[in-house]
């Protein structure tokens, strides 16, 4: 069977008066089964549209009307955050969860990830150590910035393993990509991340390690429901966050962390804590795992 579905002569749209003669001779074959089956879907769906459209649209009114209609959706991103405008000056004036999410510190904060005491202040081999890194491993180091764990992790995962150095600031990246090509270091892959995807691969990841950054990450559900699809079988996530906890630890608010929030919000991204470090002198070390 064929159905011409043509403009007229005269261009423009076929009327429905017309599409309604081409189409009746068929529907009257319905008692002797000639027309197959899909076929009389489709005129029936037609004829329908004719009598009840009206001349609104050219070919298939109701059709075309039905799928205009608006759809449900899943929640915009921004409905889970907040806005307030009475924040903390070094905030960004959005909340999470009754969170308010830090400012990101920039490019000219390189220095200052690099300084000579952090050494003793963060113990970045007690971090490694915790992971319990044994080589072959594909690790993230998400929030990379000059790369501080990312070329001391490098080292831990060996030639047989990776690390993904993921940042959202190009000239993070830049520099990761200076120093690594510097000190022959071939087992880094720099990422460019933006603020709602880390761009990891799927199933690929054992490990994705965080130090002093989840707090200022824009879209945390969303990027953490990234990292989470990331995650091979019994993968980690291990963040390192100052104790907000503790009053005496010399941060600013907003960039720091407690326990009992991060639970929390990684609880609603589908993540469980499954191990808490305190042997940093001022930060936890909080590890959490795919919820089964």
């Amino acid at each position: 069977m064929n159905v011409s579905l043509q403009p007229s002569e005269g261009g423009g749209s076929i009327s429905p008066t017309n599409l309604r003669v081409r189409i009746m001779p068929y529907l009257s074959d319905f008692k002797s089964r000639r027309v197959p089956f899909v076929h009389r879907i489709i005129l029936i769906m037609a004829a329908g549209a004719l009598t009840f459209g009206g001349p609104r649209c050219p070919a298939f009114p109701a059709i075309a009307h039905a799928a205009a209609q608006p759809q449900a959706s899943a929640p915009q991103p921004e409905a889970r955050y907040e806005v307030r405008a009475n924040h903390d000056p070094n905030g960004t004036g959005r909340f999470y969860m009754g969170r308010e999410i830090a400012q990101v510190m920039g490019a000219g904060g390189i220095a200052w990830l690099d300084r000579p005491e952090r050494e003793d202040q963060e113990q970045p081999e007690v971090v490694i150590g915790a992971m319990g890194l044994q080589g072959g491993e594909v690790v993230a180091d998400l929030g990379a910035g000059s790369g501080y764990f990312t070329f001391r992790m490098a080292s831990k995962v060996g030639k047989t393993g990776k690390v993904l150095a993921v940042d959202i600031q190009d000239e993070m990246l830049e520099t990761l990509r200076q120093r690594a090509a510097a000190n022959g270091i071939t087992n880094v892959e720099e990422v460019k991340a933006t603020e709602t995807d880390p761009h990891l691969p799927a199933k690929a990841v054992d490990m994705v390690l965080m130090v002093d950054v989840y707090h200022e990450l824009a879209y945390p559900y969303e990027v953490i429901t990234r990292v989470r699809e990331a995650l091979k079988p019994g993968g980690r996530v291990v963040f390192v966050e100052y104790r907000k906890e503790d009053p005496r630890v010399p941060i600013k608010e907003v960039h720091k962390m407690s326990v009992e929030q991060l639970t929390k919000e990684m609880k609603s991204a589908g993540l469980v804590r499954v191990r808490t470090v305190e042997s940093l002198p001022s930060q936890h070390i909080v590890i959490f795992a795919k919820r089964e």
